[in-house]
Order: C-alpha cells, then sequence, then structure tokens
C-alpha cells in the first residue's frame, strides 16, 4: 500500500521529483514515515543545507494555477478530522437479534500495540449474521485483533485488512470444525481511520455513505447475485444463481462463515462461489467531508443512499449528538416498514453540526426576439 523504505536520495537529485514522490504516498502512511523519520533523527530529514526541508516541502504550483484547484490543495493540507462516533441497533421485526458492531477510538492501544505516530487509528465495523450469530460475534472479536497482528500493520492497511478477513474467515471455519453449532455466516463492513485516510472494506450487503458537502457517496458496493460482476465470478468458480439466490441458498456473494453449506466455499485451490475477500475503497478526509454512517442491510432496505445522508444532516443540525441521530435512523427505518435487525454505526468527521447548504438558482438567460423588440420600440416612441 506504501513504500516501506525511502529511497537513498543524492544530494544532486531534482528536488521536485522528491518531493512528488513522497505527496504520492497514501497519507496515513506519510504521516507514519515523517514520524518515524522525526524518532530516528533530532531534527528533520533534509537533502543538505541547500534545499528546503523534504519533509516539510511541496510541490511549487504555477502562477496561474487555477485558483479553486489551489483551495482545495490547501483545505486537504491544512484539514484534521475530529473524531465523534455513535451507534444505535433494534432486532426489528425478527425473532432473533443477528446484527452486531463495534468501535474502537484506537486499535493499537486496545490491543497494546506501539505505532511510532501521536495519530490515533480508529476502527468501526457492522456485522449482519444469518443463520446465527456466532460467526457475526466472532468475526467482531477476532478480526480487529488479526488485523494489529499482521505484521505489515500499519504501514500497508489496505494488504492487511484483506488477509485479516481471510485469516479470520478461516480460524472460524477451524472453530467450527470442533463445535459444529457455531455454523453460521456473517457480512462485515469495516471503516478505518488513520490521520485523514479513510479505508472501507466490506464483505456482503451492509453499506458505507460518506456525506460530503451534504451529497452521499457510497463507499462499498452491495455484493448480491443479481450483480453482473459478482455473478461472473461466481460461475467461473462454478457456482450459480437460481431465482436471485447464490446457489439457490444465500442472497450475498460475499461473507465469511458459511462453511457448512455444501459447495460454497473451499480451503484450498481457487476458493468456491461464496467469498470472504472484501472490496477495499480509499479516500483523502477534506473539511468537506461531513460523516460516515455504516448501516446493515434493513436500513438501505428502507433508506436510499442520499436519503439517509438528507435525514441525519436534519437531525445532527438539531441536537448535534451523534448517538441520538442513530437512535433517530433507527426510529425512522421501522416507521418506514423495515422488518429486518437494523444497525447504525456513524463517524462525524467535525465538531460542529453539519452547516446548511447554500442552494444556487440557475441563472437564466433571457432574449427578446427581432419582431419582439421592434414592437417595444414602436411603443415607447408611441
Amino acid at each position: 500500500m506504501c513504500v516501506q523504505e525511502g529511497e537513498q536520495v543524492d544530494q544532486d537529485n531534482n528536488m521536485e521529483e522528491l518531493d512528488n514522490r513522497r505527496i504520492s504516498w497514501p497519507l496515513h502512511c506519510d504521516l507514519l514515515h515523517t514520524q518515524m523519520d522525526n524518532s530516528e533523527k533530532d531534527s528533520s530529514f533534509r537533502i543538505s543545507s541547500d534545499h528546503i526541508s523534504a519533509v516539510n516541502s511541496f510541490p511549487l504550483e504555477s502562477i496561474c494555477e487555477d485558483s479553486e484547484i489551489a483551495e482545495k490543495k490547501q483545505n486537504l493540507i491544512n484539514f484534521v478530522p475530529m473524531l465523534r462516533s455513535g451507534e444505535w441497533s433494534d432486532i426489528g421485526g425478527r425473532p432473533y437479534m443477528e446484527d452486531t458492531h463495534i468501535c474502537i477510538g484506537d486499535l493499537a492501544k486496545k490491543f497494546g500495540y506501539n505505532v511510532i505516530s501521536d495519530e490515533a487509528i480508529s476502527f468501526y465495523g457492522v456485522f449482519d449474521g444469518h443463520g446465527g450469530k456466532s460467526a457475526a460475534q466472532f468475526v467482531r472479536d477476532h478480526l480487529p485483533r488479526v488485523i494489529v497482528e499482521d505484521a505489515d500493520f500499519p504501514l500497508e492497511l489496505e494488504k492487511v485488512v484483506t488477509r485479516s478477513f481471510l485469516e479470520t474467515d478461516s480460524e472460524f471455519a477451524k472453530t467450527c470444525s470442533i463445535d459444529s453449532s457455531l455454523s453460521s455466516g456473517t457480512t462485515a463492513l469495516t471503516a478505518i481511520i488513520f490521520g485523514r485516510s479513510l479505508l472501507v472494506a466490506n464483505a456482503g450487503d451492509c453499506r458505507a455513505v460518506l456525506s460530503r458537502g451534504g451529497s452521499a457517496i457510497e463507499m462499498s458496493k452491495d455484493h448480491r447475485p443479481l450483480c453482473m460482476k459478482e455473478r461472473m465470478r461466481i460461475e467461473s468458480l462454478g457456482g450459480f444463481v437460481d431465482d436471485g439466490y447464490l446457489n439457490g441458498q444465500l442472497g450475498v456473494t460475499r461473507a465469511l462463515g458459511n462453511w457448512h453449506l455444501e459447495g460454497m466455499k473451499e480451503m484450498s485451490g481457487r476458493g468456491g462461489p461464496l467469498s470472504a475477500e472484501p472490496e477495499l475503497k480509499l479516500t483523502t478526509l477534506t473539511k468537506d467531508d461531513e460523516f460516515l454512517i455504516i448501516g446493515s442491510d434493513g436500513i438501505w432496505d428502507v433508506f436510499r443512499s442520499q436519503n439517509a445522508v438528507d435525514f441525519a444532516r436534519r437531525k445532527l443540525q438539531q441536537h448535534n449528538d451523534v448517538k441520538q441521530c442513530c437512535k433517530e435512523i433507527i426510529g425512522e427505518a421501522i416507521k418506514r416498514g423495515a422488518t429486518d435487525n437494523l444497525t447504525v454505526v456513524m463517524v462525524c468527521f467535525q465538531s460542529n453540526p453539519p452547516p446548511p447548504l447554500v442552494v444556487e438558482r440557475p441563472r437564466v438567460r433571457r432574449s427578446i426576439s427581432a419582431e419582439g423588440l421592434q414592437n417595444l420600440k414602436c411603443l415607447l416612441e408611441g
């Protein structure tokens, strides 16, 4: 995900190339490498006394560069997320509660891992179980620890998270082989925030939606059998879709667990049609980013992504209480007829409530025909 060892820089190397290489790293890696440099030396890494510090320098902008682009760059550099989170869940119309969730403000500290950085690595997740709650609870309890214990944590988060999903799935398979009563499955969606980097990993049909200036940005895709991309993957691995269900049994195409279902997964080789590998989406947060909503599929049965963002913005503008906002989203989902288990985790990136949206009136160009102009002229002259 990022360079682990900085290249040896000769004094004669072009400064602009050095700056561009450093800025191209993911932001959380750039931050960590800077912290590591500072911990190893008494002063910031410098090429020579004749050059500007590589850590603190940025490519020179063209004098005629568009001011809007320059402003966006400045916003990116200056923005520091102020994290606030809340959560709420409800059994909904189901006889059993199979959803679960987790919120960890400082992942490394939680498991006693020392990171050379003052920035906390925050972890949030929603797990929607099916066929029982054991898989969802197992993944909730084990996945964060597996991530932290990976040798590449936190420098290569994308690789780490993908490996951790698969490793946790394999661990659950071993657990079920010892105790078959635990056999079940779960979808999983996690969000990791490190500095200004937001990494979302999804396997299943939970969904994460980012509010960026009031617009809904979907940070995940629902993994369902009717998705053409997923269907092609399934069929290439010997599976099939029957009446909208994977192998006629499951309504999702990616999940952890379900090892007891025949023909779904294999421990070796290519693996079965049901995959535990998450799809990842990485973005850099700016001052326009307001909050992230993570919800189990029961929420999205009755809310569209933009509708959920609009609803949450209104509630935060009223009281600016994240947990209360989550509770109100759940309540509204029940009013709209939601029948599934319901879980919402919400992470705000600002201490203040979202600002009111300013709607610009479209400019209407008005014109007058030659005939109309002549009539107007005659009227004025008369």
